[in-house]
Order: structure tokens, then sequence, then C-alpha cells
């Protein structure tokens, strides 16, 4: 098994509701910002990364044909298993050992995050590193945060840092889950019972791409980078 995480999941599923019409006839992944499909914003974030993979469940075929003449392997799922059950479903295409998660529907300024949390990954000690933005860096989200982190690293849950979408995770602690469809949730909960939940702060913006004014709002950062 390996030990550092040389394949990516990125979470294409979701129906976008929140985009309203520019979804009805478009997966939210393929929403432009900045002249470009917005999921490709995280493929770019991917390209030292060996296999990458996707979800898809809301119109497919358009995704597929997007996504597979650039090299991304698809996990079809025939209902929306969430976080969770989503990375399980993909397993046989990422393979054993730890790996990054990435959501489709955010866009970044500053270091990759990719590269920064391998640079900080410590199997050892750690079964997942987590991503996360402090609350004045992560435009268009409300909310008092999902993270306080201690010196060390630590997480525990509260109000503070904002979880960005991404991190490291091993997935062996996947099988202990008994439901299809779960949020990975339950596994950082496990996580940080063990005192193996941490957490680094991304040292630029990022902004969460789930509206149509938060096209506005990506564009607008990406335009002051």
């Amino acid at each position: 098994m390996r030990h550092h995480p040389d394949a990516v999941m990125i979470f294409a599923a979701g129906f976008g509701t929140r985009m309203g019409a520019l979804t009805r006839a478009t997966p939210k992944p393929l929403i432009k910002v900045a002249g470009r499909p917005l999921i490709d914003h995280a493929l770019d974030l991917t390209r030292d990364i060996g296999t990458v993979v996707a979800n898809t469940h809301y119109l497919p075929e358009q995704l597929s044909a997007h996504l597979a003449p650039k090299g991304v392997l698809l996990s079809h799922e025939a209902e929306i298993l969430e976080t969770g059950g989503g990375l399980r479903a993909a397993l046989p295409l990422l393979g054993s050992g730890p790996v990054f998660t990435l959501n489709s529907d955010a866009v970044w300024a500053g270091a990759n995050p990719l590269t920064s949390l391998s640079q900080h990954w410590n199997p050892d000690e750690m079964d997942a590193l987590l991503m996360l933005i402090p609350r004045k860096h992560a435009l268009g989200h409300a909310g008092e945060g999902d993270f306080m982190i201690d010196e060390n690293g630590r997480l525990e849950r509260g109000p503070g840092l904002i979880y960005s979408g991404t991190q490291i995770i091993k997935t062996s602690l996947l099988s202990q889950i008994e439901d299809d469809v779960f949020s990975l949730n339950l596994l950082w909960n496990i996580m940080a019972k063990r005192d193996r939940l941490f957490g680094m702060v991304h040292d630029g913006k990022w902004c969460d791409v789930g509206s149509p004014e938060g096209i506005v709002r990506a564009e607008t950062m990406l335009r002051d980078v």
C-alpha cells in the first residue's frame, strides 16, 4: 500500500440547484468561469498527480464527453452517494492508500493546495489533512466556520476556519461505515476521536462557486491575482 497520495477524487456528481437556470441543461462543473468550465480550474491543480477520478450523476454524458479525452477516469453513481459513499465507490479506480479529494465548484488563488497538502502530509500521525480557509479569505461562504486548529495542527469542531473541500485522506476507514450514502464527516469524527484529524491553512483566497453570484466573485478574484 502506498503511503503518499498519487490519486485525486474530484466530486462532480451534484445537481447544482443553487445555480438555478444555468444548470437546467448543463452540469455545474461545466458552467464557465473566466471563459473556462469550472471543473477545468480544478483540473489545473491536478497536473502533477498520476490518477484523476471524477464522480458523475447529473447529465453524465456531458461530463464524460468533456473529461474522458483529458484522461480523467469516471465513477458514475446511479444515485447520489454523498462524499463518503462516492469516494468508496471510486476506490477501484483510485487504488489503495491515501488520496486527495477536491471539490469541482471552487476556484483558488495562491499556492496549489494539493502541493501544499502533500508537503505537509505525515501518514505516521495523520489519517486526514484538511485544507482550511480563514473566513476573510473564503469568498461567497456564509457561516461561522467548521473547525478550530491547535498549535500542532490537530482539529476539533467549532467556529473558525472553513473547510475548502480539499484534503488528503486515508481510505481504509471507509470499510467501517455500513451505509451506502454518507458524508465524509463520519470518517472525520472517527479520526478526531483518535487525535488523527489534522488541518492546515491556505495562504491565498478561495471562492465557493455554488451560485451565479459566485461566478462573478470568482472572476473578480482571478482578475485581482
